[in-house]
C-alpha cells in the first residue's frame, strides 16, 4: 500500500495532491471534526484549509 506512489515525482500543480498519515489526539481530532461542521467541509478538507491559512499568515499575506 505505501509503495502505491513509489517512483512518481510530485509536481506541485494545484490538482495534485500529497498523502501523508497524520496522527491526532482524540480530543485534536473531535476539535477539528466540530469546527469542520460548522464550516461545512470534511475532516480532511478543514485540516488542509487549516494549514492553507497557517501557511499564508507564515508567508504574510
Amino acid at each position: 500500500m505505501g509503495q502505491q506512489n513509489a517512483g512518481k515525482q510530485n509536481t506541485g500543480s494545484a490538482g495534485e495532491k500529497k498523502q501523508i498519515p497524520l496522527r491526532l489526539s482524540s480530543k485534536l481530532y473531535a476539535e477539528i471534526a466540530a469546527w469542520a461542521e460548522d464550516d461545512f467541509r470534511s475532516v480532511n478538507g478543514q485540516i488542509e484549509y487549516i494549514l492553507t491559512e497557517a501557511v499564508k499568515k507564515r508567508k504574510g499575506k
